[in-house]
């Protein structure tokens, strides 16, 4: 009857064990849940080099974007907030020094500043799919705002468009390299062409010598306000799929216990009533192979009632001085081949110190590294450890 008990016990074990999974939620690859309205803000502050392009420039000035005539140093402060992990909007302040620009010679710099609206789009999440993790993010945007001359006092509407490099430093912190172009009408710096004003507004919108252009290049840094994370959304076609899969795989455990339950009665009620044949069934079971079981990356036992038993494989260890042998597994669906092999290791020493607890000689038991395998269906089954006597 000892035995019977010990068997249908172990039916219960093993559907708990089996069940461990459902705590491992697969994600979907571009859907996230929407956030508050007060997370995912950030500001930023950085210094930036610009060259100055001016309507009045025709010839004999090279392109030189670090000419002495075109460049000049500045600094940006912005406050935007990310909508969701592709699309985001941002005010952006900048300014300090432009430069009239005529020739070598002709061009003198002017007190200016510029505030625009960008429209931001993470290409990064939107073609690779969100990854807090993610160390570069590639940002084209694209805006328009306000540019004041203080110099000269006016004011035009400016247009800008840019590439936004995001380079992550913590859950918080990032640094950027903003790479842009800023373009206003001809009128802006007041400049004048040999002394008479020049008649940049007879040139098409599609010509440069209507626009007084600005090529520059920002550094700096961001940090990211309250929430900064988006959650990933359950892949409920996938838990349900996963959820057939365990279900599939308990029926067919169930019945194999059944079996070998109906077996056992049969032998308790066949044998003859003296004490060996069932001494033998019982150092049999014992000595079988017993799994603990792990969740996905994890080497803490998912379930205690594992260990129950493992506990009697211990004790008859103990008795007999016989050794032990651990045996740690990983998924190779999941982790690099390294990060399994790892795994595995860790997870047959946690089974090893708990036999320790249970008594047994250190020196009793061996641990094996079998890393990632695949040898169980479903998958999920190959997260686990096995304890034998050798």
């Amino acid at each position: 009857m000892r035995k019977l008990m010990i068997a249908l016990a172990f039916v219960g074990f093993a559907t708990s064990s089996m069940a461990q999974d459902y705590n491992v939620a697969p994600t979907k690859k571009y859907s996230v849940a929407t956030n508050s309205f007060w997370a995912n803000w950030f500001i930023s502050v950085g210094g930036q080099y610009q060259a100055s392009y001016s309507s009045q420039e025709v010839k004999g000035l090279k392109f030189d974007p670090f000419n002495k005539a075109r460049g000049e140093f500045g600094f940006n402060v912005a406050v935007g907030k990310w909508f969701t992990p592709g699309l985001g909007l941002r005010t952006k302040f900048e300014g300090i020094w432009a430069d009239r620009v005529i020739s070598e010679n002709n061009h003198k710099n002017y007190n200016y500043w510029n505030i625009h609206e960008d429209v931001m789009f993470n290409l990064s999440n939107i073609f690779c799919g969100y990854n807090e993790k993610r160390v570069w993010n590639f940002i084209p945007y694209a805006g328009i705002g306000v540019v004041r001359n203080m110099t000269d006092h006016n004011y035009d509407i400016s247009y800008q468009a840019g590439l936004l490099n995001n380079f992550r430093l913590s859950n918080h912190l990032s640094a950027f390299i903003d790479i842009y172009a800023n373009a206003w009408e001809g009128t802006v710096d007041k400049a004048t062409k040999y002394g008479v004003a020049d008649n940049w507004a007879n040139y098409k919108k599609s010509r440069a010598r209507h626009w007084d252009k600005n090529l520059g290049v920002a550094v700096g840094l961001t940090y990211n306000l309250g929430k900064s994370n988006w959650d990933k959304v359950p892949d409920v076609d996938a838990l349900m799929a996963m959820n057939k899969e365990q279900m599939d795989a308990l029926n067919a455990s169930l019945k194999e216990q059944q079996d070998e339950n109906a077996r056992l009665r049969d032998m308790l009620a066949n044998q003859p009533k003296g004490g060996e044949t069932i001494t033998k069934t019982e150092v049999q079971t014992v000595t079988t192979t017993q799994s603990v079981f792990f969740n996905l990356g994890s080497s803490k036992i998912a379930s205690r009632k594992d260990l129950v038993n493992v506990k009697e494989l211990a004790d008859y260890a103990k008795q007999n001085n016989s050794t032990i042998v651990v045996t740690g597994y990983a998924d190779s669906k999941t982790g690099s081949a390294a990060f399994n092999q790892k795994l595995s290791q860790s997870r047959a020493n946690t089974v090893a110190d708990e036999l320790v607890k249970m008594g047994v000689s250190r020196s009793n038991i061996e641990t094996v590294a079998a890393g990632g395998v695949d040898t169980l269906n479903p998958f999920s089954y190959n997260r686990r450890a096995t304890v034998k006597i050798k």
